[in-house]
């Protein structure tokens, strides 16, 4: 029975395939109305740009040895400053509506009992996009800053520029709340059987090697960043293993019989 409503789902897929020309139009539709959102965060973020600014450079001046201050080394830098922390608050503020303007441009190619994720998808992925923010900003930068800026030594005296930390921030909480989503990706590719628990966990030594080039590539280039973003992402990577091992499609008969079958054949000889 599941069998032929699948195949159902799939002749209706068939009849609803679209030529490449109507998937452009409706990228261009969707990458629209994200844009629209994120012009809207723009500018309530803006309106307290003040507030966003004193909040975003407290893990600093907490970090900063006595006597140094962040500074401003060009004369547009302050007003570019303003517009940078309201585009970064704008992104957060439009994630859930980005989130499901991507979902909508992939849920044509789904089964309908897979479309009927399309909220838990954006609660999950908006809820774990802020969890990793929320890491980079009350766990990475209380421990990374002080770190890192431990390196200059007494005889020199930070100044660092606005700018410069601003892009450092912004890197580290945008690339946080991104790989944050592992699980949440993890869970819809194992629920419509892409993947499964056991495809993670027999290519663990893989996964190692991806994490510590994702880690360098989205975090400065430095050691110790990289580490404050690699060991989460391997935890969060056995945790979408237990996610698919729990929420995953059961494998299929036919799989169970081809992986039993030369474990037989062993046997025999």
């Amino acid at each position: 029975m599941a069998d032929q409503e699948r195949q159902d789902a799939e002749e209706e897929l068939e009849g609803e395939k679209l030529p490449f020309t109507s998937h452009l139009e409706e990228l261009r539709a969707r990458l629209i109305k994200a844009a629209i959102a994120l012009v809207g965060g723009f500018a309530g973020c803006y309106a307290i740009s003040d507030r966003l600014f004193a909040f975003i450079i407290r893990p600093i001046e907490g970090a900063l040895p006595a006597g140094s201050h962040l500074t401003i080394l060009r004369v547009q830098e302050g007003f570019l400053t303003y517009i940078k922390i309201a585009m970064l608050g704008g992104v957060f503020v439009a994630s859930p509506v980005i989130l499901y303007q991507a979902w909508k441009f992939v849920a044509p190619g789904l089964y309908p009992n897979e479309k009927r994720y399309v909220w838990p998808f954006v609660c999950a992925a908006t809820a774990f996009f802020f969890a990793g923010a929320s890491f980079a900003y009350w766990v990475a930068f209380p421990f990374g800053l002080p770190f890192l800026l431990s390196f200059a030594g007494e005889a020199v005296q930070a100044s660092i520029s606005i700018e410069a930390y601003l892009s450092f921030a912004t890197q580290m909480l945008l690339a946080f709340g991104l790989v944050f989503e592992l699980p949440v990706v993890v869970f819809f590719l194992s629920k419509i059987g892409l993947i499964s628990h056991r495809t993670l966990s027999h290519n663990r030594g893989y996964a190692l090697i991806v994490i510590s080039v994702v880690a360098a590539v989205l975090t400065p280039p430095d050691a110790f960043s990289m580490m404050l973003m690699g060991v989460p992402l391997y935890a969060l990577f056995e945790l979408s293993i237990l996610v698919a091992r729990a929420f995953g499609q059961p494998p299929a008969e036919k799989e169970e019989e081809e992986e039993e079958a030369p474990e037989a054949e062993g046997e025999e000889e």
